[in-house]
């Protein structure tokens, strides 16, 4: 069986946090405001994955209410998706993603997101893609106001070959 999961989210870019997105610290003025250290990008990864097997979403696994949350690396609450999955019998297939920023540039970072993504899922590289885009200075993002970031995850069970 495969399936496929669509994933979304946002914060607000503020001064005095850093900027992390799939798991990469970014150099840059402003970081991403949220309970846990914001990543936009993992957190639309982690949805599509739990939405691909119909599991809900981050937020009732990770609610922003639970102390201990606050500040976490989002990388452990991807690790955890993964777990979650791979213990009902699911592997991950592939996912896509775009981030939406005006900035800072984000195609310098986009191979070590790749990476550092495959690595907390185990996956090959090769089945993690990440695309920056801008918001071609429409709306809140393109007024660098926040960043967003979308995702879609494809999963298996059974004798799928993942190839």
């Amino acid at each position: 069986m495969i399936r496929t999961g669509i994933g979304y989210d946002s914060h607000r870019l503020v001064a005095d946090r850093p900027l992390v997105l799939g798991g990469v610290r970014i150099d840059h003025t402003h970081g991403l405001m949220g309970h846990s250290d914001a990543d936009v990008l993992i957190h639309a990864i982690c949805d599509a994955l739990l939405g691909a097997v119909a599991d809900g979403d981050i937020g009732q696994h990770f609610s922003d209410k639970d102390p201990q949350w606050k500040d976490v690396d989002s990388t452990l609450l991807l690790s955890r998706v993964v777990e979650r999955l791979s213990r009902a019998g699911w592997r991950i297939l592939n996912t896509d993603a775009t981030v939406i920023a005006e900035a800072p540039k984000l195609h310098p970072h986009v191979a070590a997101m790749r990476q550092r993504l495959a690595e907390v899922m185990g996956v090959e590289p090769s089945r993690v893609s990440v695309k920056a885009k801008t918001n071609e200075q429409m709306d809140a993002v393109g007024r660098r106001e926040g960043i967003v970031a979308l995702a879609v995850a494809t999963v298996a069970q059974g004798t799928v070959s993942p190839a």
